[in-house]
């Protein structure tokens, strides 16, 4: 699969920790980025206008928050 992955999580987000644990049980790389402990990630994040987390980019498309069956779509 040559889809670019991040999230942006962060360290108290049950629903990051699941969406995390759910891409490595799928096998798929990613490249997380921890807004608690990364202001630059922090930064990133406010500046595309999202306040919470976990934000999942796959490629171009944007998922708020742990949708499975959104991400399963863009995954195919």
């Amino acid at each position: 699969m040559n889809k670019k992955i991040t999230i942006f999580t962060s360290d108290t987000c049950g629903y990051c920790h699941l969406a995390k644990d759910y891409l490595k049980e799928l096998g798929v790389a990613f490249e997380e980025r921890n807004v608690s402990r990364d202001a630059s990630a922090r930064k990133e994040l406010m500046s595309k206008g999202y306040m919470g987390v976990p934000i999942i980019n796959v490629d171009d498309e944007v998922i708020q928050g742990f949708d499975k069956n959104r991400l399963d779509e863009l995954l195919k």
